[in-house]
């Protein structure tokens, strides 16, 4: 099964929490969702939270994950999925709750009256392969913590701030209590799969609806395979910090002027 990874939607006069091209490219149109949705509905299939999906059901379905935890999730992303009568996860992040154009923790627990799946996506957003083991314990460990006071329910699964992670943020998220951790990995996932290392597609800006449909079958991967090995190499010889600003320089020379 596919597993989709958002971010946040546009809201008409308001700017996205991020404006760097490395993060504006993850910002969609919610007419672009919504068809997206509706392609599927239209296809038979089903929109499921991370819990539903890891039960594997047999009817065609995939999972649908938004991270950061942005305004957008509650007030244009659960109409649309309501609508479909789909569900998903929000992954969060603690320490945005509250500051401008994220939830807020009112409406954060209104999201989760609603029926939708909370997730966990750090404390801070930190690159995770980056921290000493207290820097991973407050990250995943504490954050689920807070989050279930906020909530007033247990938080199941964690996804990895920029898809970075080694096998110490397995083991920390087991020792914590998960029962899944979401990755950037290109590939769908199934029984076999380790729930501690699944795979996410993400879907980009400029992701058309018939690309978008062949992804959700499990097609074309191997293209986004091949820029997630030159952008890994990329990040292992120059380090996260350096390869977020080269990035973010060659992103802003290729944007329209």
């Amino acid at each position: 099964m596919v597993f989709l990874m958002y971010h946040e939607l546009e809201l008409p006069g308001c700017s996205p929490c991020r404006l760097e091209a490395g993060y504006t490219r993850y910002v969609l149109t919610a007419a672009d969702f919504r068809a997206q949705m509706q392609s599927l509905a239209a296809a038979g299939w089903n929109g499921l939270n991370v819990s539903q999906a890891l039960a594997f059901p047999e009817c065609p379905a995939v999972a649908i994950t938004f991270d950061d935890g942005c305004e957008t999730d509650l007030l244009v992303v659960s109409p649309i999925l309501q609508s479909l009568n789909f569900n998903a996860t929000f992954y969060i992040t603690y320490c945005f709750l509250d500051t401008p154009g994220y939830l807020t923790r009112e409406q954060l627990r209104r999201l989760s009256d609603l029926g939708f799946e909370i997730g966990c996506h750090s404390m801070t957003h930190a690159y995770l392969s980056d921290l000493d083991d207290a820097g991973l314990q407050r990250e995943i460990a504490e954050s689920k913590v807070y989050l279930e006071h906020v909530l007033g329910k247990p938080v199941r699964h964690f996804s990895c701030p920029g898809g970075r992670f080694d096998r110490r943020v397995e083991e920390v998220a087991r020792a914590a209590g998960y029962r899944s951790v979401t990755t950037s990995r290109l590939h769908a996932n199934s029984r076999s799969t380790n729930q501690y290392a699944l795979g996410r597609i993400a879907v980009m800006r400029d992701t058309q609806l018939r690309e978008f449909e062949a992804l959700c079958q499990g097609h074309g991967f191997w293209q986004m395979n091949l820029r997630s090995s030159l952008q890994q190499g990329a990040k292992h010889f120059l380090g996260n910090s350096l390869y977020d600003r080269v990035r973010s320089v060659m992103l802003k020379q290729q944007a329209p002027q």
